[in-house]
Protein backbone atom coordinates (compact mmCIF):
# COMPACT_ATOMS: atom_id res chain seq x y z
CA UNK A 1 0.00 0.00 0.00
CA UNK A 2 1.49 3.65 -1.11
CA UNK A 3 0.70 5.88 2.02
CA UNK A 4 0.00 9.50 0.81
CA UNK A 5 -2.59 8.52 -1.58
CA UNK A 6 -5.73 9.40 -1.05
CA UNK A 7 -7.57 13.34 -1.15
CA UNK A 8 -5.31 15.98 -0.84
CA UNK A 9 -6.55 18.07 2.71
CA UNK A 10 -6.35 21.33 2.31
CA UNK A 11 -3.33 23.97 3.74
CA UNK A 12 -4.23 24.99 6.79
CA UNK A 13 -3.59 28.64 5.63
CA UNK A 14 -6.36 28.65 2.80
CA UNK A 15 -9.37 30.31 4.24
CA UNK A 16 -12.26 28.85 2.71
CA UNK A 17 -15.52 30.71 1.53
CA UNK A 18 -17.62 29.79 4.73
CA UNK A 19 -14.78 30.90 7.45
CA UNK A 20 -14.20 33.99 5.24
CA UNK A 21 -17.85 34.98 5.61
CA UNK A 22 -16.90 35.04 9.52
CA UNK A 23 -13.74 36.70 9.74
CA UNK A 24 -13.96 39.55 6.34
CA UNK A 25 -16.95 41.76 8.33
CA UNK A 26 -14.66 41.99 11.58
CA UNK A 27 -11.74 43.41 9.49
CA UNK A 28 -11.84 47.58 9.01
CA UNK A 29 -12.90 48.85 6.14
CA UNK A 30 -10.08 51.02 4.71
CA UNK A 31 -11.23 53.76 1.86
CA UNK A 32 -9.06 54.37 -1.05
CA UNK A 33 -8.17 58.34 -0.91
CA UNK A 34 -8.84 59.69 -3.90
CA UNK A 35 -6.79 62.64 -4.47
CA UNK A 36 -3.58 60.75 -4.06
CA UNK A 37 -4.52 57.10 -3.91
CA UNK A 38 -1.15 55.67 -3.92
CA UNK A 39 -0.69 51.79 -4.67
CA UNK A 40 -3.40 49.74 -4.23
CA UNK A 41 -3.89 47.69 -1.25
CA UNK A 42 -3.37 44.46 -1.15
CA UNK A 43 -6.58 42.04 -1.08
CA UNK A 44 -7.00 41.55 2.91
CA UNK A 45 -8.17 37.92 2.03
CA UNK A 46 -4.64 37.01 0.54
CA UNK A 47 -2.90 39.08 3.34
CA UNK A 48 -5.01 37.00 5.84
CA UNK A 49 -3.73 33.90 4.22
CA UNK A 50 -0.22 35.19 4.25
CA UNK A 51 -0.39 35.50 7.80
CA UNK A 52 -1.74 32.17 9.01
CA UNK A 53 1.06 30.86 6.72
CA UNK A 54 3.69 32.80 8.63
CA UNK A 55 2.18 31.72 11.86
CA UNK A 56 1.50 28.36 10.52
CA UNK A 57 5.20 27.19 9.15
CA UNK A 58 7.46 29.99 11.13
CA UNK A 59 8.98 31.56 8.62
CA UNK A 60 10.61 34.40 8.58
CA UNK A 61 7.97 37.35 7.19
CA UNK A 62 10.92 38.59 5.04
CA UNK A 63 10.77 35.05 3.32
CA UNK A 64 7.63 34.68 2.65
CA UNK A 65 7.53 33.11 -0.95
CA UNK A 66 5.86 35.79 -3.26
CA UNK A 67 5.06 32.95 -5.38
CA UNK A 68 2.39 32.33 -3.05
CA UNK A 69 0.45 35.53 -3.81
CA UNK A 70 -0.25 36.75 -0.33
CA UNK A 71 2.08 40.22 -0.78
CA UNK A 72 5.00 40.53 0.88
CA UNK A 73 6.35 39.56 4.20
CA UNK A 74 6.14 42.96 5.32
CA UNK A 75 2.71 43.57 3.53
CA UNK A 76 1.26 41.33 6.02
CA UNK A 77 3.19 41.95 8.80
CA UNK A 78 1.90 45.34 9.25
CA UNK A 79 -1.60 44.35 8.37
CA UNK A 80 -1.11 41.74 11.26
CA UNK A 81 -0.37 45.20 13.38
CA UNK A 82 -2.96 47.38 11.91
CA UNK A 83 -5.57 44.69 12.58
CA UNK A 84 -4.14 44.47 16.11
CA UNK A 85 -4.84 47.69 16.70
CA UNK A 86 -8.37 47.62 15.94
CA UNK A 87 -8.86 44.88 18.00
CA UNK A 88 -9.67 41.86 15.32
CA UNK A 89 -8.26 39.29 17.06
CA UNK A 90 -10.25 39.07 19.84
CA UNK A 91 -13.48 40.01 18.26
CA UNK A 92 -12.43 36.85 15.80
CA UNK A 93 -11.50 34.64 18.60
CA UNK A 94 -15.12 35.19 20.05
CA UNK A 95 -16.86 34.75 16.84
CA UNK A 96 -14.92 31.81 16.08
CA UNK A 97 -16.11 30.15 19.71
CA UNK A 98 -19.49 31.22 19.62
CA UNK A 99 -20.07 28.91 16.27
CA UNK A 100 -18.25 25.90 17.80
CA UNK A 101 -20.52 26.53 20.18
CA UNK A 102 -23.56 26.53 18.88
CA UNK A 103 -22.41 23.32 16.40
CA UNK A 104 -21.03 21.64 19.75
CA UNK A 105 -18.05 21.18 18.55
CA UNK A 106 -16.12 22.32 22.02
CA UNK A 107 -14.47 18.93 23.79
CA UNK A 108 -13.53 20.74 26.97
CA UNK A 109 -12.45 17.18 28.54
CA UNK A 110 -8.58 17.56 27.86
CA UNK A 111 -8.58 21.12 28.88
CA UNK A 112 -7.03 22.43 31.65
CA UNK A 113 -6.65 25.76 33.80
CA UNK A 114 -3.45 27.22 34.08
CA UNK A 115 -2.87 28.76 37.52
CA UNK A 116 0.38 30.69 36.70
CA UNK A 117 -1.22 33.79 34.66
CA UNK A 118 -3.63 34.63 38.10
CA UNK A 119 -2.73 36.91 40.11
CA UNK A 120 -2.89 35.42 43.49
CA UNK A 121 -3.20 37.78 46.30
CA UNK A 122 -1.53 36.87 49.85
CA UNK A 123 -4.21 37.22 52.61
CA UNK A 124 -6.95 38.52 50.30
CA UNK A 125 -10.21 37.66 51.82
CA UNK A 126 -12.50 34.90 50.68
CA UNK A 127 -15.16 36.11 48.12
CA UNK A 128 -17.56 35.03 51.11
CA UNK A 129 -16.00 36.78 53.47
CA UNK A 130 -16.16 40.67 54.14
CA UNK A 131 -13.16 42.38 54.05
CA UNK A 132 -11.02 43.57 57.03
CA UNK A 133 -11.56 47.38 57.97
CA UNK A 134 -8.50 49.38 58.68
CA UNK A 135 -8.95 48.78 61.87
CA UNK A 136 -9.37 45.56 62.02
CA UNK A 137 -6.03 44.73 59.77
CA UNK A 138 -3.94 46.98 62.14
CA UNK A 139 -5.08 44.67 65.36
CA UNK A 140 -4.63 41.41 63.78
CA UNK A 141 -1.09 43.08 62.74
CA UNK A 142 -0.58 43.00 66.82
Amino acid sequence: MIQGCGVARPKPWNIDDELWAVIEPLLPKVERRTRHPGRKRHPDRLVFQGIQFVLHTGTAWEHLPQELGFGSGMTCWRRLAEWAEAGVWPRLHEALLVRLRSANALDFSRAAADGSHIRALKGAPRRDEAPLTRAERAASII
